[in-house]
């Protein structure tokens, strides 16, 4: 049997339970290509599966990992507009932790002109994410005013760029002055320390980009514009709190809450092609770029928990293999 090495949950519990340890080489299937990894983002849904609260969704593989870069080394039946060496970057089910990963075609991007194929592994989940919870959901406009919550995580640095690309008023929640400051410079109009400041006093938004879930429930609702959206796409303060539906009534607004891994293929499928047609040219412009805190390498994926969950960091924290 064919091996390679990835990182293995040995059962739930913290970083200590990561494992850089050999498994059976993954086999594309009908539609999906072999990838030679190169990097891998890491991303809160890793650190939830590790803990035994997010498992991969049926078929896919049990190591972590929901995006990565790296080149094509096999093409499964049917796979067409691909070729053997073609450098990419996918959105995973999982198994990015890995020295391979077998993923659908329609998932596949190609690396933006301008990147590095390392770098490239920042951008799938997170531009995923914030194009279809932002956009194509939440129908940000030009001339609206968009809050983000957490603007210095991987997804919060990228919905910033975003929306200023977009012609939005963006402002974000922040936990440091130093975070404010690197918000500012990738476009924020405004930041808000969540530790001394209440962010439903800089409303109303149009648009709330929200990661916390339950803790912001009610200040959300009340900072809605007319007609404003809130969408939630994390639930990192709590899955339960009350609503308000007199202050929804009042507001014509709405709540939606969504995610992306557990998708069909075919709406993953069109999200990335939307992804590739919308965003692509902002990057390969210059006007959007991933902020990458640090590289490690994968054998380390603990260390990244530890830091991301620490959140120090300012964007993604990304896993490089021995390849470049």
């Amino acid at each position: 049997m064919i091996c390679m090495y990835a990182i293995v949950i040995r059962e739930p519990g913290g970083p200590e339970v990561l494992e850089w340890t050999e498994v059976p080489d993954p086999v594309p299937g009908p539609g999906e290509v072999l990838i030679d990894v190169v990097a891998a983002g890491v991303n809160r849904a890793d650190l939830l599966q590790r803990q035994g609260f997010y498992p991969p969704p049926e078929g896919a593989p049990p190591y972590p990992g929901m995006e990565a870069s790296g080149r094509i080394s096999a093409l499964g039946q049917g796979v067409t507009g691909w070729r053997v060496g073609d450098e990419v970057c996918a959105l995973l089910a999982g198994g990015g932790y890995a020295e391979k990963v077998a993923a659908p075609a329609g998932q596949l991007l190609p690396v933006p002109k301008g990147l590095s194929l390392v770098e490239a592994a920042a951008l799938p989940e997170a531009a995923c994410t914030v194009w279809s919870s932002v956009f194509t959901t939440g129908g940000l406009k030009e001339g609206e005013t968009f809050l983000v919550h957490g603007g210095g995580s991987g997804i919060g640095t990228l919905a910033i760029q975003l929306g200023k690309a977009r012609g939005a008023r963006v402002l974000c929640t922040v936990g440091s002055p130093e975070k404010a400051a690197r918000c500012r410079e990738l476009g924020a109009d405004v930041t808000i320390n969540y530790r001394d400041e209440d962010f439903a006093e800089a409303g109303p938004y149009d648009v709330i980009l929200d990661i916390i879930g339950a803790k912001y429930l009610e200040r959300n609702v009340r900072s809605l514009a007319t007609h404003g959206r809130l969408v939630v796409i994390g639930l990192q303060g709590g899955t339960k709190a009350e609503l308000d539906l007199g202050a929804m009534l009042a507001k014509r607004a709405t709540i939606h809450a969504t995610s992306l891994r557990t998708r069909p293929l075919e709406e993953k499928a069109a999200i990335v092609a939307s992804v590739r047609e919308n965003v692509w040219p902002l990057v390969e412009s210059g006007s959007v770029r991933p902020v990458i805190d640090r590289t490690l390498p994968m054998p380390k994926a603990a260390e990244a928990h530890r830091i991301l969950e620490s959140s120090g960091h300012v964007g993604k924290i990304l896993l490089e293999t021995e390849r470049t």
